[in-house]
This record gives structure tokens, C-alpha cells and sequence, in this order.
């Protein structure tokens, strides 16, 4: 008689899925960092759906009406024509939503890793990032959160992504500043013109090169100029206050250079390897309180772990 016992590697899963910010000043829609702050889940198979979530935001994260995670998983399993399986999850959360640091991205990635994982799908990483892009819209913090470390991405048609993952050369310490207020990507993107001038392109890709060139070859002296950025960032400051007022601090007080953290609002500041991290954090406090903002600044840095490598392991 064939045994009715579930399989164990089936019937439970275990994901780490890091943060992320994206464009970092030129590339936009291009590149993006993993950084090492994360959402945490555990899955089961039950009788009902159910969440217990703690951390940051738990009362989104255990809202089972609209819950993007699940509604993800639910809709790949229908595609696919697998049956549903309820789960109970238990989550820990440790990114801001809808900050700019890759929330949509790390939870469309888990639902959909869990449609893979319990509806026993034979998906590569390849299609797993292509299909949580095509959901975003663009790949960028999909590969990073996937891959880990830096990511360079495009999407290929409406279902493929092609990343290239690229491991910084040399110590990047950050300091991420994340504002109260939340902000959408639709608003973000409202902002932007339809067009652009020939002279802004050819900046942006100068930049973008150069930006490149700076993490592969270990040069954060080239940050100030790198960041530079012409196609999105000039027409957000207005909705991103923090913005402006921390690019200001670009070679001064440890501060390298400042971008927009994926859409915003929250920033991300590239620090001084070699200056001291608390000295650096209460000066650029001090400037935003003299400038009227507030923000929690978070250091942080590059995860080189992506939820790829998590799941392997788990």
C-alpha cells in the first residue's frame, strides 16, 4: 500500500529575501544593490491560510485581505494550473514598505517561490526573476534581491529578465535615511516627462559606466560624479525631500554621494570606507534637523546573499 506521509522537503519552506535599492543615481531601471536587512518567512502547508508577522509593518504583512505574497502565489499556481495549497506563514519583517527598498519585489518573489516550492514547479532562477520583473515592471530589484550583491538587468521580451550579477570590489559602507512617509512607485513614476534630451541620455549613460566602474574596481572615488543622475531623480526631489537636502552633503562630513533608493522617498548615502560610521550618521543628522527633516538612518550594507543562496541552504 503506498504511504499517504507527506513529503518533509515539501511541507515546509523557509525563505530570506533581502532588501534592495535600486537605480542608484544614473541606472535607472538598470541596477540595483541587495542590502543586508531582510523579510523573513516560514511556510506550512494547513487547513487555512493564516499569518502571524512580526517587525516592521506587521500589520500589513499580517493582513490576509490583499496580501500581495498570496495573491502572488495564488495567481502562479492558477496559471500553472496547479492546485492551491493553504499555508500558514509566519513572517518576520525588517524592510520599510513602500520606501523605495524593494518590498513589492522581495514579496512577489516569495510568492512566487512558494508556488514553485509546493506546487512542485521545475522553474530555473532565470524564470523566477522573469516573472517577478514582468510583475514589477522593470527587473532591477527582483535580480538583486534573487542574486544578491550588485545586479545589471533587462528585461527580454514580457517574461525574461537577463541579469548579469557582479561582486563590489572593496568595503561600501551605506547609510540608508528613511522618511515617516510612505511613497508609491505609480506617484514616482507620474512625475517623470515622456522624453528626453539627447544630452541628458548620453550623461546618464556616461554615468552609469562610470558607476560600474566604480564598484568592480574598488573606486569609490569616483562616486560623486557617478551618481549623477539627469532622467529621474530631478523630477522626484520635489515628492523627496530628503533628496536635495542630503546630496548637498556629496565630499563632506564621510559622505561620498547620495541617490534615491528605488523610487523613493528613502535615500541612500555611499560613506567614506574609512570614516567613523557613528561621527558620520550624528553629522548627517544634525544637517537634516538643521534643514527641518527627519529620518531613521539605518546603516547597512551589501548583502552578497540573495534569496537564491538562503534557499539552497535551507
Amino acid at each position: 500500500m503506498p504511504s499517504t506521509r507527506r513529503n518533509p522537503k515539501r511541507s515546509r519552506l523557509r525563505l530570506v529575501l533581502p532588501a534592495t535599492s535600486a537605480n542608484l543615481g544614473p541606472a535607472f531601471d538598470a541596477a540595483a544593490l541587495a542590502l543586508d536587512f531582510y523579510i523573513r518567512l516560514d511556510a506550512r502547508p494547513a487547513d487555512d491560510f493564516s499569518i502571524a508577522a512580526t517587525g516592521r509593518d506587521r500589520e500589513i504583512c499580517g493582513e490576509l485581505q490583499d496580501h500581495l505574497i498570496l495573491n502572488t502565489y495564488r495567481e502562479v499556481l492558477q496559471t500553472a494550473g496547479k492546485p492551491l495549497t493553504p499555508l500558514s506563514l509566519k513572517i518576520a519583517n525588517d524592510i520599510p514598505i513602500g520606501k523605495g527598498c524593494g518590498s513589492s519585489a522581495a514579496a512577489r518573489l516569495a510568492g512566487i517561490a512558494l508556488a514553485v516550492h509546493f506546487g512542485r514547479l521545475r522553474w530555473t532562477d532565470a524564470q523566477i526573476i522573469g516573472e517577478a520583473s514582468r510583475r514589477e515592471h522593470h527587473p532591477d530589484n527582483a535580480s538583486a534581491c534573487w542574486i544578491g550583491g550588485l545586479t545589471v538587468s533587462r528585461m527580454s521580451g514580457d517574461v525574461e529578465a537577463q541579469v548579469a550579477g557582479i561582486r563590489p570590489k572593496g568595503k561600501w559602507p551605506l547609510l540608508l535615511a528613511i522618511p515617516q512617509q510612505s511613497l508609491s512607485t505609480e506617484d514616482a513614476r507620474r512625475v517623470l516627462p515622456a522624453q528626453y534630451s539627447r544630452a541628458d541620455a548620453v550623461a546618464n549613460v556616461q554615468n552609469s559606466m562610470l558607476l560600474l566602474a566604480a564598484f568592480t574596481q574598488g573606486r569609490p572615488d569616483l562616486l560623486p560624479a557617478a551618481l549623477e543622475d539627469r532622467l529621474h531623480q530631478p523630477y522626484r526631489a520635489a515628492l523627496c525631500p530628503l533628496l536635495p537636502s542630503l546630496q548637498a552633503l556629496t565630499g563632506r562630513e564621510g559622505v561620498l554621494g547620495a541617490a534615491l533608493s528605488g523610487a523613493g522617498p528613502s535615500v541612500l548615502l555611499f560613506l567614506e570606507p574609512g570614516a567613523p560610521l557613528q561621527k558620520t550618521r550624528s553629522r548627517v543628522a544634525a544637517h537634516l534637523s538643521r534643514s527641518g527633516l527627519a529620518a531613521e538612518l539605518l546603516s547597512t550594507s551589501i548583502s552578497m546573499r540573495g534569496a537564491s543562496s538562503w534557499l539552497a541552504k535551507s
